[in-house]
């Protein structure tokens, strides 16, 4: 009995930030798993092929018969010496596989018997835990006042969530920054994932007691992730709070986030002038996105701006030269679309400052 300890209490697992072992199959990992997981699997890919194919062929006990013999000796030894490290440095860890079943179970078993130690497996598996985290992304489940931080782009209002700790950074959860130009070279997370996650920081915040929690303003997704619908609506009727900034100030963040540090990234990644050029497509790419809203004209402008910043960049190693396009585009773009936006939203406005002014409200603001 000690081998084969269930855990049942998920907002405990997220609350303590247990570390978890998804013994699924590599495929069924990368389509979707809890957040932190890390992937040491009792069957690889093909082997759970196998004995799927047997299962439905000629039954359960055959199948379990074909997955030892293809999980054995030196095979059955590296698996259970990854677990075995792993839980070396993570001795509360917890195992999970489908659905809580036999491949949990038997990683359970080969531990114990190999070191002697009972490591719990989550009741239900990955399917019942998220059919739990998919309950908790329904509005009735928040317990603090969500506030949302709205502001013109490069207002720095994801710098300023930051420094609070009662935010939840959506754009971190799905690895985008939500705009046209908002992706980075690391692709964002699967739609579940994404759910996942945002549930997870949900019920992490819950178990912290905030009163209020603070979240950027990202409409129904955040690039190619989308929020559930009914939270979606639900943050589109809280309060707002509106960060201002001038028209310089907001050019220079622009400037060091989607060029400077983005192009220390495509560097990093593609190398120095190859970096550059990876960079340029991207942000022209970008561009040729918005023609519809920007029209024909000012497209063709803004690209030939970024081509003569790249150009300069490249001769005299100075990328000062992109912050006219940005402040074209904020202009003609991304500030008519916040105006209009804002309009609609002003009944809701909570409070509007500069940086210093909003920051300290929040911190502050305990909700009604």
């Amino acid at each position: 009995m000690q081998a084969t300890q269930i855990v049942s209490d998920y907002q405990y697992v997220i609350a303590t930030q247990q570390p978890m072992i998804d013994v699924r199959a590599p495929l069924e990992y990368h389509g979707a798993t809890l957040p932190g997981a890390v992937n040491l699997p009792l069957m690889l890919d093909d082997e759970r092929h196998k004995v799927g194919i047997c299962y439905k062929e000629k039954g359960k006990e055959a199948a379990l018969e074909l997955g030892h013999e293809l999980v054995n000796g030196v095979e059955k030894n590296n698996r259970v010496q990854a677990w075995s490290d792993f839980i070396a440095d993570h001795s509360d860890a917890l195992l999970f596989c489908s659905r809580g079943g036999l491949r949990s179970q038997i990683a359970q078993q080969w531990i114990f018997e190999e070191t002697g130690r009972a490591v719990p497996r989550i009741d239900g598996g990955y399917k019942a835990f998220r059919r739990y985290l998919l309950e908790q992304l329904e509005p009735d489940q928040l317990t603090s006042m969500p506030i949302i931080l709205n502001g013109r782009t490069g207002t720095g209002k994801t710098i300023l969530l930051q420094h609070l700790n009662n935010a939840i950074d959506l754009e971190k959860l799905a690895n985008h920054r939500g705009s046209s130009f908002g992706n980075f070279i690391d692709p964002q997370p699967g739609q579940a994932n994404f759910e996942n996650l945002l549930a997870f920081a949900l019920i992490k915040h819950a178990s912290e007691g905030h009163s209020t929690m603070v979240l950027e303003a990202e409409g129904n997704h955040v690039g190619r992730c989308y929020m559930p619908a009914p939270l979606a609506a639900h943050f589109n009727t809280c309060p707002l709070v509106l960060l201002e900034a001038s028209l310089a100030e907001r050019v220079q963040i622009t400037y060091e986030e989607y060029v400077v540090k983005e192009q220390a990234d495509y560097k990093e990644v593609y190398g120095e002038e190859k970096g550059l050029v990876r960079w340029l497509e991207k942000m022209q790419h970008n561009v040729d996105k918005i023609t519809r809203r920007l029209g024909g004209e000012r497209v063709t402008t803004i690209k030939q701006l970024q081509t003569d910043a790249h150009d300069k960049q490249l001769e005299e190693g100075n990328p000062d030269g992109h912050r006219l396009w940005i402040e074209k585009l904020l202009g003609g773009y991304y500030d008519p679309m916040y105006d209009y936006t804002i309009k609609k939203k002003a009944p809701l406005l909570l409070f509007s400052g500069d940086y210093d002014a909003v920051l300290s409200f929040l911190q502050d603001y305990k909700g009604e």
